[in-house]
């Protein structure tokens, strides 16, 4: 016995899309003609079929928000007929996705061209032939169903690329956070090893005096947070200033500038951001009750620098004006700003110095050392504690 469409409908089995569930919307003047295009469609399985008696009811229905699989439309009615009704619902973005099978009386091949150009699906003569119906009614939702899907997938890769970009910016603003902006670049366009002699910088090195008994005796979420808040302002510093961070080591704050990018002032903008600091610290002590000094050391001159590492990427800089400069911390006074005679002889005119004396420096012997007072600038003591 052959099984017909309208059997698998029944069964709830037309098709391994559901097409039993699908909405149809019939639009004509003639009411007969709509029971009988209904009636077909309900032998076929189909029972969301909705009817409208002229082209203007039929978008009232279609804007209700029901999403129809297919609408059957006359040509020839009263008040709006069919080809306005192809036009308003094909230039409309939220309808035009929805097929239209035109059903008319009109025996004119220029009819059918003109509904198959203003957008419809497909057209059929009436009196129609229940069995080419069938067939139209079941290719036209058919032809849906995968133009839904295409549309579906298209989305969900839209969505899949947006957040492929967003983490792509997270992963760069993550590398940012690690390596100067200028290094990070120069990663990205695919340089293997990045190494480079730089002969003019200024280094500086910070120490929070008092910082450890305070760590010993305080919870351990109050350290970082203690920590994390002084360095903070720290990077707001230096970032103001032009001043790279290289990185911190316990309560320890290492700063230069003359790197990555060589600048002609490195010295002041170490000098700055170091004035900065001590007058930071004295407004933070008296803001959280603290008694932390800072001892900072600054000297100039020419290093390495480079990036070292494989997992965890790590821009760091070497030389003696490196280990000259953590001298210059090590062996300075608590709240001072301890600098070298080349730190000294960088600055000029514009900063008022204090002759410390001499130094022994491993390696190099003695040096002449300077405590850094002042800079001729008001606005150094309004930086805001964060």
């Amino acid at each position: 016995m052959k099984i017909t469409e309208a059997a698998f409908a029944r069964e709830g089995v037309l098709g391994p899309s559901g097409l039993a569930g699908c909405k149809f919307l019939v639009i004509d003047d003639s009411r007969m003609i709509r029971l009988t295009i209904s009636k077909h469609l309900r032998q076929l399985g189909f029972e969301s079929i909705d009817e409208a008696d002229n082209g203007a009811a039929g978008i009232d229905l279609l804007r209700t928000g029901k999403d129809y699989d297919l609408v059957l439309l006359d040509l020839e009615m009263p008040g709006m007929n069919g080809f306005e009704f192809l036009k308003i619902v094909k230039s409309d973005p939220a309808l035009r996705s929805v097929p239209v099978i035109v059903v008319s009386a009109s025996e004119q091949l220029s009819a059918a061209i003109q509904c198959i150009s203003d957008g419809a699906e497909d057209f059929l003569n009436k009196p129609f032939d229940p069995v080419l119906l069938r067939a139209r009614v079941f290719s036209s939702i058919e032809k849906k169903r995968l133009r839904d899907t295409d549309r579906q997938l298209l989305q969900e890769l839209e969505t899949e690329k947006s957040l492929l970009v967003q983490e792509k910016e997270k992963s760069e603003q993550l590398l940012l956070n690690v390596l100067p902006q200028a290094i990070a670049a120069r990663l990205k366009n695919g340089e293997k090893v990045i190494a480079e002699k730089q002969e003019a910088t200024t280094v500086g090195f910070t120490d929070l005096v008092g910082f450890t008994p305070y760590a010993r005796n305080a919870e351990p979420v109050d350290v970082v947070t203690m920590l994390n808040r002084i360095f903070s302002n720290f990077d707001l510093m230096s970032a103001r200033n032009g001043v790279e961070k290289i990185k911190t080591i316990g309560d320890c704050y290492m700063f230069a500038a003359g790197v990555p990018i060589p600048v002609e002032d490195h010295a002041r903008r170490v000098a700055d951001s170091a004035l900065e600091m001590v007058s930071f610290i004295e407004r933070f002590n008296a803001r959280f009750g603290t008694e932390f000094q800072i001892r900072i050391g600054l000297n100039s001159g020419p290093l390495v620098a480079g990036i070292i590492g494989k997992q965890k990427f790590a821009y760091d800089i070497w030389g003696d004006a490196v280990n000259v400069a953590s001298r210059m911390e090590s062996s300075g006074l608590p709240g001072r700003i301890h600098i070298s005679e080349a730190t000294r002889a960088a600055l000029g005119a514009d900063y008022e110095c204090e002759a410390r004396g001499s130094i022994e420096v491993k390696g190099l012997g003695q040096i002449n050392t300077y405590f850094l007072l002042s800079k001729n600038d008001p606005f150094l003591d309004e930086v805001p504690v964060i």
